[in-house]
């Protein structure tokens, strides 16, 4: 499986030389190798946890009681190193290839910079501390590295590193997130045209441009905090030919007027801000959706959607990648924060959208071969893996007509 999905190959990206590309598959392969060969160890491990508490005839134990026991435990602590270490290793492996192409990366972006769509950077931003404070999933320097005077090399460094980071299952895009979404869309709303369309917290725009391809005569944008994720994302998607708007702002608040957009989305954001900042993005979200218009928030499971050992394999996001809020935001309850947020209960829901690169319709259209959705068509992720139950959890929310 270490190749069923290459990643296609765009002007921005930065392509590996031979042993480049080796090292980088080798990042990729150790990383689905303890996915797939050492996290099921962790099972047996977890059955007689809860068969001591059944003896005990205590309730088996919560997330962060298995927590308590698990890191005690010599095989958990090598699952968590060789992750970490795995983890890193991707990272480290995509620098050289960004560094040996970094003049042609530079050449490239000035080539294609306002050729396609619009740019808008604001130097005077004060990016919030929630992504400055910690070099999010360890990428060295995170999405706002100051030290980026080009603002393309976090972009490039995103780009490449989260295809390895999903072993390939974001697709030869790394768009599924945002794919997903949109089947999900045609599926069940197929009389929805949206004239506008943002995305929050869009980074290098992977998720953004597939409701450019599905709603082409909308209006799209992508937004982000970090300026050097924005600009590559725009180079990036003027050099796949697609027309998408990027700005530098805050999620939390923005700078459209009131009822501006027809559909608000975001793709694992939640989890990259706070516990102070999430509320304010899902009131900016209410203000800035029409009467009548979608907000959809794609992200893994709520805990109380799951058990507590999955709680506990998905917690190590926050433990051992970099994660702070990756925890905290899924025992929050989301729908009462909607519901503050203006939303009405009856119009709040929880659902759940299918990878995209696990489903054959379209295929073709999307970049992938046949043969390769048929590899994973009938794959059920674990926690862990890329995305738990082979799907993505959307929090859906319409604003009243009324």
């Amino acid at each position: 499986m270490l190749n069923v999905f290459q990643q296609k190959i765009h002007p921005m990206l930065p392509v590996p030389s031979h042993d480049e590309r080796a090292r980088q598959d080798f990042a990729k392969g150790l990383r689905g190798y303890i996915q797939a060969r050492i996290l099921p160890g962790l099972t047996p491990l977890h059955a007689s946890l809860v068969a001591s508490a059944r003896q005990r005839d205590d309730p088996p134990p919560d997330r962060r009681q298995l927590r308590y026991a698990m890191r005690e435990q010599p095989y958990f602590q090598l699952y968590a190193a060789a992750n970490r270490t795995a983890q890193e290793l991707l990272w480290a492996s995509v620098l050289d290839s960004i560094e040996s192409q970094w003049d042609r990366l530079v050449t490239e972006a000035k080539r294609l910079e306002g050729t396609l769509g619009t740019l808008k950077l604001n130097p005077g931003m004060e990016v919030p501390r929630y992504v400055t404070a910690v070099d999010i999933h360890c990428m060295p320097g995170g999405y706002g590295n100051p030290q980026d005077t080009e603002k393309l090399a976090a972009g490039a460094l995103y780009d490449r590193g989260v295809y390895l980071y999903s072993m390939g299952y974001s697709g030869p895009f790394n768009d599924d997130k945002g794919r997903s979404v949109c089947n999900y869309l045609r599926r069940k709303m197929p009389e929805f045209e949206p004239r506008r369309i943002i995305d929050l917290g869009c980074t290098v725009g992977h998720s953004t441009l597939p409701y450019k391809q599905l709603f082409p005569n909308a209006e799209v944008w992508g937004v982000d905090v970090a300026a050097p994720v924005l600009r590559y994302a725009h180079c990036r998607a003027a050099g796949l030919g697609s027309e998408v708007h990027f700005a530098q702002m805050n999620a939390e608040k923005t700078e459209f007027p009131d009822h501006h957009f027809d559909l608000v989305v975001s793709h694992v954001l939640l989890h990259e801000t706070s516990r102070k900042a999430m509320p304010r993005i899902f009131l900016e979200c209410w203000r800035l959706l029409r009467p009548g218009g979608y907000m959809i928030h794609a992200d893994l499971p709520p805990f109380d959607q799951i058990d507590a050992f999955k709680q506990f394999i998905l917690d190590n996001e926050t433990h051992y990648n970099n994660e702070p809020f990756w925890s905290a935001m899924r025992d929050l309850d989301q729908v009462a924060m909607a519901r503050a947020a203006g939303f009405a209960d009856r119009d709040i829901y929880f659902d759940t959208a299918p990878m995209a690169i696990r489903e054959h319709s379209g295929a073709k259209a999307q970049g992938y071969s046949e043969a390769a959705t048929s590899a994973v068509a009938g794959r059920h992720f674990k926690a862990g893996e890329y995305a738990p139950g082979a799907g993505w959890s959307v929090l859906i929310a319409r604003k009243s007509e009324s």
